[in-house]
């Protein structure tokens, strides 16, 4: 045998030595790192799992157990009178009402002194509680919220819904949308929540008792185009009030975050051809009957059963597909709401 044939067999041996070392120890590190894996699926599993069932517990305390365990004691523990803004229709005039048939006296705030005494009259004939209303243009800014606080200065006010709210007069990206209409959004929207529980809360904690309910929104989960500005509002509400919660609970002050998705009012007229009753668009009795009976419960809810489980939906959904399907529904309002207007 030659050197060099010596030497080609040795460089050989050499290479398959260090090939068998690397195969083997990748054959060790695969197996170490599936194993890895495999923890870490478990895991995710375990966790999702978790989810799921503490979901699922959720729902059934705050949509089954309300429904038949009524908490309509507890309601009347915190205190003698509710305050509800907006109220002069949909959400907020359903809550009032909802409110008043368990024994609560009624303040209503809203814009037009017609319907606030109709709807006050009304709710004091149909449910023998006592009524008032203060007149307030919550678009105008902070300027409304001094008589506001004179004339609850000596009211037991037990619960605050803060449920006013204004929406585009239809579907539109940020600069087709009037200045003075993004304006009247914070102004009503963010604004208004705010000070209104700068109005109510010191008494509230004076008397260590008190629900504030805030009414935010579907849009609020994630992000929502076409809506742009009502949308970052409503999702202001949502962190607004998870800081109220963190800072108040422990002071017997019980702080929600209500957040409904379709119910038919006015702020979807535009879209009334599309978004018409059925299992998941309620009307706003139906909403407020279920709503009502998660306070004291639920410090996050959809308010109803149907409502929940779009939430949950929506949580899991990626947000592309989210996205996706608001621009898919908005497009369709917008489209439904300029024919509808070229044929005026």
């Amino acid at each position: 045998m030659s050197p060099y044939d010596f030497n080609s067999a040795k460089l050989a041996n050499a290479v398959n030595d260090i090939t068998s070392s690397l195969a083997k120890e990748l054959s060790q590190s695969y197996h170490n790192n599936m194993e890895i894996l495999a923890v870490v699926g478990v895991c995710y599993i375990m966790w999702k799992g978790f989810n799921l069932l503490s979901g699922c517990y959720r729902f059934i305390k705050h949509q089954i157990f309300t429904r038949i365990f009524s908490n309509t004691k507890t309601i009347l523990q915190y205190g003698e009178w509710a305050v509800v803004t907006g109220a002069s229709d949909g959400i907020g005039k359903a809550y009032a009402e909802e409110l008043a048939s368990l024994g609560v006296n009624i303040i209503l705030l809203g814009r037009s002194t017609e319907k606030l005494q109709n709807v006050s009259e009304s709710i004091s004939s149909t449910y023998r509680v006592k009524t008032r209303f203060i007149v307030a243009d919550f678009s105008k800014g902070p300027e409304v919220f001094q008589p506001i606080k004179e004339a609850l200065k000596d009211v037991d006010v037990g619960i605050l819904v803060n449920n006013a709210g204004v929406f585009y007069e239809y579907p539109a990206c940020l600069l087709e949308v009037p200045e003075e209409k993004s304006l009247d959004i914070i102004n009503v929207n963010i604004t208004a929540a705010v000070m209104m529980v700068y109005v109510v809360l010191p008494g509230m904690l004076q008397r260590k008792r008190g629900a504030i309910i805030n009414v935010s929104s579907a849009t609020s989960c994630k992000t929502v185009p076409m809506a742009t500005v009502y949308a970052a509002s409503k999702a202001f509400l949502d962190r607004f009030t998870v800081a109220l919660q963190y800072e108040y609970a422990s002071q017997g002050i019980f702080i929600q975050n209500l957040i409904p998705f379709f119910v038919i009012t006015k702020m979807v007229d535009f879209a009334k051809g599309i978004i018409q009753k059925s299992l998941l668009v309620l009307l706003a009795n139906e909403y407020a009957y279920s709503a009502v009976r998660t306070i004291g419960v639920s410090s996050r809810t959809a308010g109803h059963w149907s409502h929940s489980i779009q939430l949950s939906l929506g949580s899991w959904m990626p947000e592309w597909l989210w996205v996706f399907l608001w621009m898919v529904l908005n497009r369709k309002g917008r489209a439904e709401y300029l024919s509808r207007k070229k044929q005026l």
